[in-house]
């Protein structure tokens, strides 16, 4: 499988749910895919897990603000060049709020921005209190998402960071790094 997913570019977008460090674990994975990887954080998921750490896992350098000066981006518009950079944009730890900003074409972080301006599949894990999850107006950003032709991963049953036990987790690592490679795979 790594053979054929060396060199294919990825963007990880992370949200601001504690499950913002399982992120960690699909940079790595993807990485030891010999998949290139880039990383775009909401100033939420900074609270969670650092643009430091993310850059030492994905080997370049995170934008966790709309506003990041990138000399490499010659407009000036970082999130212009991910969105054109990626084959396969994939948001993870995302909350309701971040659900919701994607589903309405808001573009004030450097996730939703990049979300918009991308036209490569989205793959969106969402993580939540199962209450958030349930609400139907999540029910219905997710709707739209799915109508565009988004892909959820998860939520799934188990333990959450207010220690109840119900579905609102993100879905492991592993399951979104599948998915990502089962895009990758076919469309290469």
């Amino acid at each position: 499988m790594t053979a054929a997913l060396e060199g294919h570019r990825v963007l990880i977008g992370i949200g601001g749910s504690v499950a913002a460090y399982k992120a960690c674990e699909v940079v790595t994975d993807l990485r030891r895919d010999g998949v290139q990887v880039r990383v775009a954080m909401t100033e939420a998921a900074t609270r969670f897990v650092t643009p430091t750490l993310l850059r030492a896992l994905s080997g370049h350098r995170v934008v966790s603000s709309i506003w990041d000066d990138d000399p490499e981006a010659g407009h000036g518009m970082t999130h212009l060049d991910l969105a054109s950079w990626c084959e396969v944009q994939v948001v993870v730890a995302a909350s309701a709020d971040l659900i919701a900003r994607l589903a309405l074409g808001l573009a004030g972080d450097p996730v939703t921005a990049t979300a918009l301006a991308c036209r490569a599949p989205l793959l969106v894990a969402p993580a939540m209190e199962s209450a958030m999850w349930e609400h139907t107006a999540t029910q219905g950003h997710v709707a739209t998402l799915t109508a565009r032709g988004g892909r959820i991963i998860g939520p799934v049953y188990g333990r959450l960071a207010s220690g109840h036990e119900s579905t609102g987790r993100m879905a492991e690592p592993d399951v979104i790094v599948s998915a990502v490679r089962e895009i990758l795979v076919a469309g290469a």
